[in-house]
């Protein structure tokens, strides 16, 4: 998500709670940058092991591996290492991580559609992949996500799926909503529509791709507070779309809490996400891997 401090994001969970049918909440922003570039991709580290497969990482700047204020970082991909790096080299698999900071639900279908920093911005219309290297090379610069990752299905022995996506859309709604998208109606408009597309994104990978799909939930913030309730509720939601399509769920929420309790509730005391932003840490990263390697067939 694009966010510029961890209290507009308090301010929006707070108001999510309200929405039991939400289904997308949590931390994955994209950064500022002025700098263009041809190439939207590098290429993600090896592992050491020979690999025994491959394995596709689908999402935001969560499993990007984006940490905010890292901007002169950012023309090197292998800069960021995200779950699904981590994922990969436990299973001693090569890692395709085609996640784009700032992604949504929207444009993870359509470039033209608006993100929140991956393809366009709200007010700058900078574009994270347009700007700096991806973990990947996408065909070209107007390919979406989705298509990315179909054509990556029909070419290549995939074994593993993960997604994670749906929480640029909360911000979206945020910034362009009367209340700020606190009130019910504004929560509700949102549901939908992350609920719809996020059902369309796994509908149109389950026609490409019948093995194992992990759809990754979010961690709270704060687990003592409004907003560890409202992720919680908006977890269940998100389950309940990737069980509709035979995807498993590792869960995210649980993977923080009993760390962040341990802390009186914070995941950022806890040491899970970076102090003064909303992304994991290492140590959070390291978490959230082990959630989908807990769920992952072998």
């Amino acid at each position: 998500m694009r966010t510029s401090s961890t209290a507009r994001f308090r301010r929006l969970t707070v108001g999510l709670v309200t929405a039991t049918c939400l289904v997308a909440t949590a931390s994955c922003s994209a950064g500022g940058g002025s700098s263009a570039a041809e190439s939207s991709s590098s290429v993600a580290a090896p592992t050491t092991e020979p690999s025994a497969g491959t394995y596709m990482a689908l999402g935001d700047s969560v499993p990007f591996g984006f940490r905010g204020g890292a901007t002169a970082e950012f023309s090197d991909a292998d800069n960021f290492v995200g779950y699904p790096e981590l994922v990969a080299e436990e299973l001693g698999v090569d890692v395709i991580n085609a996640s784009c900071p700032g992604e949504t639900t929207a444009s993870f279908v359509d470039t033209k559609a608006q993100s929140n920093g991956c393809d366009n911005s709200l007010r700058s219309g900078f574009g994270y992949r347009t700007a700096y290297p991806l973990h990947v090379l996408y065909d070209t610069l107007d390919q979406s996500q989705l298509d990315f990752a179909l054509s990556t299905l029909e070419d290549t022995e995939v074994e593993l799926v993960t997604v994670q996506i749906g929480a640029n859309d909360a911000f979206i709604c945020q910034q362009t909503t009367a209340a700020r998208c606190s009130s019910p109606a504004e929560l509700q408009a949102l549901a939908q529509t992350v609920q719809t597309n996020l059902d369309g994104i796994l509908k149109r990978l389950r026609e490409q791709y019948d093995g194992q799909v992990v759809v990754v939930t979010y961690y709270a913030l704060d687990y003592s507070d409004a907003f560890g309730v409202a992720t919680g509720v908006l977890g269940d939601g998100i389950a309940q779309i990737a069980e509709a399509n035979g995807a498993d769920v590792a869960d995210g929420y649980e993977a923080f809490r009993a760390r962040a309790t341990a802390a009186g509730g914070s995941s950022v005391e806890a040491g899970l996400v970076l102090p003064n932003d909303v992304h994991p840490s290492e140590e959070g990263q390291r978490l959230l891997a082990d959630a989908v390697l807990s769920v992952v067939k072998n």
